[in-house]
């Protein structure tokens, strides 16, 4: 296989070789692997962007409880404090991030449909990170895809080469995973190379240590929800550090 990878170094030799972004390497790659042509790819990342998309919106405006009671309700919140920005240290974007991952994890809680990326437990980082950024930066829906993309190339590197299972390697492996795809996608949205897009992977991973997977009422629901919001800070502040210039001492892998 011409684009195959594994390591963060194999998708920066592949990136220099083709002169390409994380994200068409990334598409390259599903092509060849799957047989399926590059719109087909596109079109079944746009499908996963929608299915974000409609789970984040009828969770900001939901108030619903989880069975158990542990969630619902605190997307809402935190999204109706937009409307009072002098009240909080946030910036707007940061805000907005924060309501949608938690309206993941909610929707999640709540039986709603979801997409796992990269798992059900650590879905809300991606969506929170890359929509609030996509609606801040008015960067239209293909500038969004490029940072799916990347993120997803993330992803499938952590899967192959440790795990993304909180039940095997603690809460990193989950919400960690996200907040190093989120940084990644959100670095190659705002312009960065993919050298930056790996520190940025790099600085979120190793700075959001995960818990023991011990879910209360033995339910993934507490403190997952609030982790995946908190999460997408942790994604923006290592963008922005990697796009400043500075570098992740410890390589991605």
């Amino acid at each position: 296989m011409h684009y195959e990878f594994k390591t963060a170094e194999e998708v920066l030799a592949l990136c220099k070789k083709h002169k390409l972004p994380i994200s068409e390497i990334t598409k390259l790659y599903e092509a060849e692997r799957s047989g399926k042509s590059l719109p087909s790819i596109r079109n079944q990342m746009k499908k996963t962007r929608d299915v974000m998309y409609e789970t984040v919106m009828k969770g900001v405006h939901s108030t619903k409880k989880s069975r158990m009671g542990m969630v619902g309700g605190d997307a809402n919140k935190i999204y109706k404090s937009l409307n009072k920005s002098t009240m909080m240290m946030a910036s707007k974007v940061g805000i907005k991030a924060m309501a949608y991952a938690l309206a993941v994890s909610e929707q999640n809680a709540c039986m709603g449909r979801i997409v796992a990326f990269p798992t059900a437990g650590g879905a809300g980082v991606v969506p929170g990170t890359l929509f609030a950024a996509s609606e801040h930066f008015k960067a239209g829906k293909r500038k969004l895809l490029k940072g799916m993309f990347t993120a997803s190339a993330i992803g499938l590197i952590i899967a192959e080469g440790a795990t993304l299972s909180a039940a095997k390697g603690g809460c990193q492996a989950e919400v960690g995973a996200a907040v190093a795809m989120a940084a990644a996608g959100l670095t190659e949205m705002r312009g960065g190379t993919p050298e930056q897009c790996f520190h940025a992977s790099s600085i979120g991973l190793k700075s959001y240590l995960g818990l023991v997977c011990d879910p209360l009422g033995g339910l993934v629901e507490v403190p997952c929800a609030k982790r995946n919001a908190i999460g997408t800070q942790a994604a923006i502040g290592a963008s922005d550090l990697a796009i400043s210039g500075i570098h992740s001492f410890i390589p991605f892998d």
